[in-house]
């Protein structure tokens, strides 16, 4: 028997964007593991489209006439699904630079079953070549995250069908965040979200540069305050937590620091800067990651306390364009790529 028939109930959704050759790796992995998988493309122009068609995926391009987003595209590839097989039970997401682990569909189906009121399931997703830049690593332990009952999922899980229907899918118009303000809804409702200590994707980031973990960062705040800003009551207040954390340390000090240096009150300014050397062994402390050294840990701490910066940048542009009525562009880190590179091949 072969995957796909174990999975007869199981559709899978992948997105994607001039990924090149990380969108062979994505499809290879997902065809034989699902009844029916479809690709939505956001407008490549690197042949994605008929390489999707020749690994023989059902392939939907999206109207380049209106605005791409993650969410718009995921809710297209689930209504083409819909079309091919109204009895799918379960349906896994995947985002187009991710390679599908062989067993991560059997674990999932499996608490599925045993757990009736979880609707959304998600497992380990890992960077493939975390060595290849310290940013690669900051994604690796960012995946890094608790197990056990959550509050949202990434871009890759498993989703029972029904309740995804109940809900109505995801928000298309959220260019970032719409994971966690999908997830709100369906706990809302009284399902579970559930994270299990299982290998359930394969990243591959890219990510070589500060400027691309800088832009990413201002995607995560403005994600937080434009998704905060649905979602349901006790996700909305988490987001704003998160909000006032993200003003305080990458707003409020910097400025004051700023000040204090202008009207000649420097003690002022170490003072401050010695809070963020607090935060950060705070941070490093009260989250370990055992898989990863103990050097590693301070450098993620200190990322995360360093990223409110540019988590600031996304909320102002987001309040901005609130304010204005001008809808925010896609926040974009990566661009294309023609093949995955193994950065200890020579």
């Amino acid at each position: 028997m072969t995957e796909a028939t174990q999975h007869s109930r199981t559709g899978l959704v992948a997105i994607g964007r001039n990924e090149g050759e990380r969108l062979r790796v994505c499809l290879e992995s997902s065809l034989p593991r699902a009844r029916h998988v479809v690709y939505v493309d956001s407008g490549s122009t690197d042949g994605s489209v008929a390489l999707a068609r020749s690994l023989g995926a059902t392939v939907v391009e999206l109207d380049t006439t209106v605005p791409f987003t993650a969410a718009r595209a995921r809710n297209a590839g689930f209504e083409r699904l819909d079309a091919l097989a109204q009895d799918l039970e379960f349906v896994q997401f995947v985002d187009g630079d991710c390679e599908l682990e062989p067993g991560w569909l059997d674990r999932a189906h499996a608490v599925m079953r045993e757990e009736a009121d979880a609707v959304v399931v998600c497992g380990r997703r890992r960077e493939r070549f975390p060595e290849a830049s310290i940013y690669n690593l900051l994604c690796d332990m960012e995946w890094d995250t608790p197990i056990g009952p959550a509050a949202e999922c990434g871009g890759d899980a498993l989703m029972r069908v029904d309740a995804f229907r109940r809900v109505g899918g995801y928000r298309p118009d959220l260019i970032a965040g719409e994971e966690p303000e999908l997830c709100s809804r369906l706990i809302a409702e009284g399902g579970r979200v559930l994270r299990i200590d299982e290998p359930m994707t394969l990243h591959d980031a890219r990510m070589t540069s500060f400027r691309q973990w800088w832009t990413r960062n201002v995607r995560s705040g403005h994600a937080n305050a434009e998704g905060g800003s649905h979602q349901v009551a006790h996700a909305s207040v988490r987001a704003s937590r998160e909000t006032r954390s993200t003003w305080f340390w990458g707003g409020v000090l910097p400025l004051v620091m700023v000040i204090a240096l202008v009207v000649g009150a420097p003690a002022i300014t170490l003072v401050l800067a010695a809070l963020y050397a607090v935060q950060v062994l705070r941070i490093a402390r009260r989250a370990p990651r055992p898989r990863f050294a103990t050097a590693h840990q301070y450098v993620y701490a200190a990322s995360c306390v360093l990223g409110k910066l540019p988590n600031v940048q996304g909320q102002l542009r987001y309040a901005i364009g609130r304010l204005t009525g001008r809808r925010s562009a896609l926040i974009e880190y990566k661009g294309p790529e023609s093949a995955p590179r193994d950065p200890t091949a020579t």
